[in-house]
């Protein structure tokens, strides 16, 4: 134990390091300085010092986590007077620590205490600090961190020493092919001089200039044939030794998750005896290997949802009684390596995600419009993935272990620096679950390579499922989306398919020749799966992704960048991020992406464009080719709430509307209210029809304002194309 605590202390060394110098260095520039990013540092601090048991620096962070919450709450900034008061917390904490590292008593931060407890907008409040506060002499230049140490088996050492000698040993062999091609070169000048000695003395076939040469030119012919052969046998030394000396720097780069997780089963169950909460903690997988920097990233993320578990999964054991629960909250983590990713669950078996509130959140924070009467209720995947907003939170309260809704975003900054993704989802048969991916190794990863105009762009392998070549001719507008049936997983499904440049850069673009074929990447994000069209499939290579420094470039959907041979560079995209923004902006970005129609939905401009709006297949078919063959735009819905969300995203005007009566979700008579009570929507001219010849059913309809009323038992194309006629 002694041992570990001591690992545990390094470890936070380094990491308290690396948060106190980044909130120093942007508070050099109070004015440019990213809140946001500060509140996530002294946030990461807190919870680090929770897991190795340092009270004091965690009721430090915590504090000033408070007064940043009050800055960032009145949208003031930073002023003078904050400035100075984050400056006396972080001396107090680098006090706290370097006692600790030192093996000495740590001072009491009552002073630092006492300023961080009265509120930052009071400047008399603040006690004096230095105008610059210095920045430790052992932190070392900015940016730089200290060094690490880690254990390495002795015969994990031995392997990697024989496979470096055995390199070694192979890469000498190459350099001895050096001298056959420089004496290749030698015999090569022999021979040309000789062949001009032919040429100029005129000499017979059976001259001995022309013997010489052609003995020359055999022997540089089995010269030529040998070296081939020995290169080829030396290049393939060298790579499988290579390999080989990889294998083994992997083994020593990565280390098992226990070693930087283990101890977090522990801080969880004190976190719950500090609230009162009966909890059973389960940690499985452990054993599972990943590069150390790639676990220590994880690992303040994984404390915030652990403590977020026992939190938000809390519950009353009457109310845990009657749900047929133990008695005891579960809640767990389990690791796992999938197809070069380390995936780790964090799960609880509480109340679950509570999307209600969660929308509300999103909605106070205008990340979403609210829903208007007769809306249908939005996709679960949706909501969950708001919770992951700056500021959305469920709780009510603030205390030490969650309510200010920054924790999520800040567990998602950190995944997308990571190259990785993070997911909230009801865990089965009850709970919430959040899942995070990240690269086994935060360096080398398997890449496709994809062109989307004249731009490259690479997505992780692991996020794309299949590679598929579709047919302009196969795509069909459904639900107002721009889709391609597809066969996956054993499953005949209808999937989105949206050019990669739409999801980019919200470009619309023109529709392809229904004969092209449509290469298109197939990507799934938990359920959901979105088909991304490019203009072509390059290559897939691993390579070594860097983090960029310029977050302009597509944040929050680059995972990195890597260089190809010819030293371009090619943007690394995130699969799972690029599905998220499109369950985020499915309305408008399925508008800027209609060009995948077929082509006669983007014929003349003039043309005018009729919603169809029928759950017969065949009816919409039937009145799709009526209306087109006269000329009109047609747009087709499957029943009611397709066609209100095709209206209200935008992405195409429609001037008068098709409906049937008899829909699911949403009938005719609903589409018709909905429309006329939308201002925007009020004077576009409707037709219902309907099987049943009902005389209530055609008054009513025309009660709720429809333009005309036409009954399917005496259908006539000529009465449809009249109508639509009289009502435009």
């Amino acid at each position: 134990m002694p041992e570990l605590r001591a690992q545990l202390l390094a470890a936070f060394e380094v990491e308290h390091r690396d948060h106190v110098e980044a909130v120093r260095r942007a508070l050099t520039h109070p004015a440019e300085a990213d809140l946001r990013e500060i509140f996530r540092r002294v946030h990461s601090l807190k919870g680090a010092a929770r897991a190795v048991d340092l009270a004091a620096i965690e009721d430090l962070a915590h504090r000033l986590e408070e007064r940043l919450a009050e800055v960032m709450e009145a949208g003031a900034g930073l002023s003078a007077q904050m400035v100075d008061l984050i400056h006396v917390g972080l001396d107090a904490i680098e006090a706290q620590a370097a006692a600790g590292r030192q093996g000495q008593p740590p001072p009491a931060p009552t002073a630092a205490i006492q300023a961080l407890a009265g509120r930052a907008a009071a400047p008399e409040e603040a006690p004096a600090a230095p105008a610059s506060a210095p920045v430790p002499a052992e932190a070392g230049p900015p940016g730089e961190k200290a060094p690490e140490y880690v254990r390495v088996d002795a015969e994990l050492g031995l392997r990697l020493s024989e496979a470096m000698h055995q390199l070694s040993a192979d890469l000498l062999a190459e350099e001895a092919l050096v001298e056959v091609v420089q004496r290749l070169q030698r015999d090569g000048r022999t021979l040309e001089r000789l062949w001009g000695e032919v040429r100029m003395r005129g000499a017979g076939r059976e001259g001995p200039h022309v013997q010489a040469f052609e003995a020359g030119l055999r022997s540089l012919t089995r010269e030529l044939s040998a070296l081939a052969q020995r290169h080829a046998r030396a290049s393939w030394a060298v790579g499988q030794s290579a390999a080989a000396l990889r294998s083994q720097v992997d083994e020593v780069a990565l280390t098992p998750a226990e070693n930087l997780l283990g101890d977090l089963a522990r801080m969880t169950r004190d976190i719950a005896r500090e609230q009162g909460v009966e909890v059973e903690v389960r940690f499985e997988g452990l054993e599972v290997r990943a590069e150390r920097r790639v676990l220590q990233a994880l690992r303040d993320p994984i404390i915030h949802l652990l403590r977020n578990a026992i939190s938000h999964g809390a519950e009353p054991a009457d109310v845990r009684e009657r749900a047929g629960k133990p008695s005891r909250l579960q809640v767990g983590l389990r690791a796992r390596a999938r197809g070069g990713r380390l995936e780790v669950r964090v799960f609880d078996d509480g109340p679950g995600p509570d999307l209600a509130k969660i929308e509300a959140a999103a909605v106070a924070r205008h990340l979403m419009p609210p829903r208007r009467r007769g809306d249908p209720p939005r996709a679960a995947d949706e909501i969950l993935a708001l919770a992951f907003e700056p500021g959305v939170s469920v709780t009510a309260s603030v205390d030490r272990i969650s309510g200010r809704g920054m924790g999520l975003s800040a567990v998602n900054q950190t995944l997308l620096a990571l190259g990785g993704s993070v997911r909230l989802t009801h865990r089965d048969p009850v709970g919430a679950e959040v899942i995070l991916s990240a690269p086994l190794s935060a360096a080398r990863q398997t890449l496709v390579i994809l062109r989307a105009g004249d731009a490259l762009f690479a997505l992780p392998s692991f996020g794309v499922r299949s590679l598929l070549r579709l047919s302009g001719a196969d795509l069909e507008i459904v639900e107002g989306v721009p889709s391609a049936r597809i066969q996956t997983d054993g499953s005949d499904i209808v999937t989105p398919v949206l050019p990669l440049r739409a999801l980019l850069d919200d470009l619309p673009l023109a529709p392809p020749d229904p004969a092209a074929a449509i290469p298109a990447a197939l990507l799934v994000r938990g359920d959901r799966r979105l088909l991304v069209a490019v203009d072509a499939v390059e290559d897939v290579r691993e390579l070594t992704v860097q983090s960029l420094q310029d977050s302009r470039a597509y944040p929050g959907l680059s995972a990195g960048a890597a260089l190809l041979d010819d030293d371009q560079p090619v943007l690394v995209l995130s699969a799972e991020a690029l599905v998220e923004r499109w369950l985020r902006n499915a309305r408008r970005l399925s508008a800027s992406a209609l060009g995948l129609a077929p082509p006669q939905a983007s014929e003349s401009h003039s043309a005018r464009t009729i919603l169809v709006a029928d759950d017969s297949i065949t009816t919409r078919t039937l009145e799709k080719s009526i209306l087109e063959a006269q000329g009109y735009r047609v747009v087709l819905a499957v029943d009611g709430v397709d066609a209100l969300n095709t209206l209200r995203s935008g992405g195409v005007v429609i001037d008068a509307v098709v409906a049937d009566i008899e829909m699911p979700r949403m009938d005719g008579f609903s589409l018709l209210q909905a429309i006329k009570a939308d201002a925007g929507l009020a004077e576009l001219p409707v037709i219902l029809m309907t099987s049943r010849d009902d005389p209530q059913d055609v008054r009513r309809g025309l009660d709720l304002g429809a333009e005309a009323y036409i009954t399917k038992q005496k259908f006539d194309q000529r009465e449809l194309l009249a109508t639509i006629s009289r009502v435009l």
